[in-house]
């Protein structure tokens, strides 16, 4: 299967040619979905899991991979007295998880662009593994409004460096 990573635009870092923008406005018509974004709330977790570094970079890992992400790069950071952060740099976006053994709870971001991966089954994953009682999970697509995703722009001027 060939893995097509749409972006935000045709040609990133480039400026508008013909838009103008209104800062704190937001134009929208037929909108372009571009990922899907899941918010993950575990609850009644295993607090060894949650205060176990090697355990979380594993489990982040795995999400990763059987969701159909490629994974970059992995950093993660245990926290004294306790707790784990780790964040997924992934060639689709991100996954995030921040854990507070002492509530049993993680806070976990997944989004993932493109329509080759499962970031639902990346939390289904995560939520497993945690052995989470409970949780909660909000999903919902990414957008680009029409605008920014047919317009072409050209790049900005190199300002010429005198000697």
């Amino acid at each position: 299967m060939e893995h097509i990573l749409p972006c935000l635009h045709p040609n990133p870092g480039w400026i508008d040619s013909d838009i103008v923008h209104t800062p704190g406005t937001v134009t929208t018509s037929a909108a372009e979905v571009v990922g899907k974004h899941c918010i993950l709330e575990l609850y009644e977790c295993d607090t060894a899991r949650l205060n176990d570094e090697a355990f979380l970079r594993t489990t982040i890992t795995t999400s990763a991979k059987m969701s159909g992400a490629t994974l970059l790069n992995l950093i993660t950071h245990r926290f004294e007295p306790q707790g784990v952060t780790g964040l997924a740099l992934l060639a689709e976006s991100h996954i995030s998880i921040h854990t507070w053994p002492e509530n049993g709870y993680a806070a976990v971001d997944v989004f993932t662009c493109g329509d080759h991966t499962m970031p639902e089954k990346a939390c289904e994953i995560l939520r497993q593994e945690f052995l989470a009682r409970r949780f909660s999970l909000k999903s919902f697509q990414r957008e680009i409004p029409d605008t920014l995703s047919n317009t072409l722009r050209r790049p900005h001027s190199v300002k010429q460096v005198s000697r």
